[in-house]
């Protein structure tokens, strides 16, 4: 039986490392005066994932793309809320801070691209990245993953949407111009809250605020198609800021925006609960009475058409509020707005197709 923690771990978001619900030993909390420094900080391990394809698809009615690109397991941004955590059991490990703290990446990511990409029977379409763990997370300073992945799709000229929270997202502004000239990218940067304080809780590694309104800033002066995404919205907690976010966006240049109500799948609604109760303990009761209003009584509603937007009055003023924002501030809302060019795609330039070996020769 492996022993827990109970101090709240410095720098990380979640309060626990729970059971993975697949894991064969569970673990238990026990007080028993091992760890004398609450103040330890909890290191951040890396290890390889040896996933044979890097493109995964799905067919969700739910989700406006059907290929996403993930370059890492596990986040080290440590958003509380992140509905990407309870994947970490997928690998025996908890959705808490081993979410955080042991990380995988995918070293030949950018060459399994491009394996995927030269198929004879591949169909280009908007490929997102990020759409699970942020592509711009901490350790891609060091390991540029995304960096490699941004290089071959820029040179098969191949549409891609980002999805990020990170500053970091600038060191590639170049390329991320180069594509936008021939309609190839769009990124979307993650807003939750513009409360600095709580936005170190919610999200203790992720770049403050202000540094993500900069970021929007900086993309869309150079050229580059950039929105918002205010997610999740956590009602009594986060919704306050929810004009305010639109308002401000759209003054930096971004001309889409989107919006999702928080989620808590699995192992996640406990999560979240242990974590109000840690930081917000006045609140808790009423966040997830509210959440509770938009999920059919629960803290998680799976169905389709309701997973990401709700249900309820509380869930239809939240989305009303957004609305009636976003056309203030003169944002698209509409996800199909970005109409990336899939016409261009190809291999590179002195590269040969696999159609040219039909072609007819001299």
């Amino acid at each position: 039986m492996k022993l827990e923690r109970t101090a709240r771990p410095p720098g990380r978001g979640a309060v626990s490392n729970p059971n993975s619900r697949y894991a064969e030993h569970g673990r238990a909390r026990l007080e028993d005066g091992w760890w004398q420094d609450p103040d330890e900080p909890l290191r951040t391990t890396l290890a390889i994932d040896a996933s044979r394809r890097v493109v995964s698809y799905n067919t969700s009615p739910d989700i406006p793309f059907d290929r996403a690109l993930n370059p890492y397991r596990g986040c080290e941004h440590g958003c509380l809320y992140c509905y990407a955590r309870p994947s970490h059991a997928w690998l025996g490990l908890s959705p808490g801070l081993d979410f955080e703290t042991r990380l995988f990446y995918k070293p030949d990511a950018a060459a399994q691209l491009e394996r995927e990409l030269a198929a004879p029977r591949y169909r280009p379409a908007p490929l997102a990245i990020g759409s699970n763990t942020d592509p711009y997370q901490p350790i891609e300073r060091r390991l540029g993953i995304t960096q490699t992945v941004l290089k071959v799709l820029h040179e098969w000229r191949h549409p891609a949407f980002i999805t990020t929270k990170s500053a970091l997202v600038l060191r590639d502004l170049e390329r991320l111009v180069a594509m936008a000239h021939e309609n190839l990218i769009a990124v979307r940067v993650s807003i939750t809250t513009l409360d600095a304080e709580l936005a170190r809780r919610l999200e203790p590694r992720a770049a403050s605020p202000a540094r993500r309104m900069a970021t929007i800033e900086a993309l869309a002066k150079a050229g580059v198609p950039v929105g918002v995404l205010v997610s999740p919205v956590i009602p009594g907690l986060t919704d306050a800021d929810l004009e305010r976010i639109l308002a401000q966006t759209g003054e930096a240049g971004a001309t889409m925006a989107c919006s999702q109500l928080i989620r808590l799948p699995h192992e996640l609604k406990d999560l979240f609960q242990e974590w109000l109760q840690a930081h917000y303990p006045d609140r808790a009761g009423k966040v997830l009475g509210l959440i509770r209003q938009c999920r059919a009584g629960r803290l998680n509603d799976h169905r389709f058409g309701h997973r990401h937007s709700g249900s309820g009055p509380i869930a239809e003023l939240l989305a009303r509020r957004f609305t009636l924002a976003a056309r203030r501030a003169g944002l698209c809302t509409d996800a199909g707005a970005w109409t990336l060019d899939n016409r261009r795609f190809g291999p590179p330039a002195g590269r040969p197709s696999q159609l040219s070996l039909f072609e007819d020769t001299p």
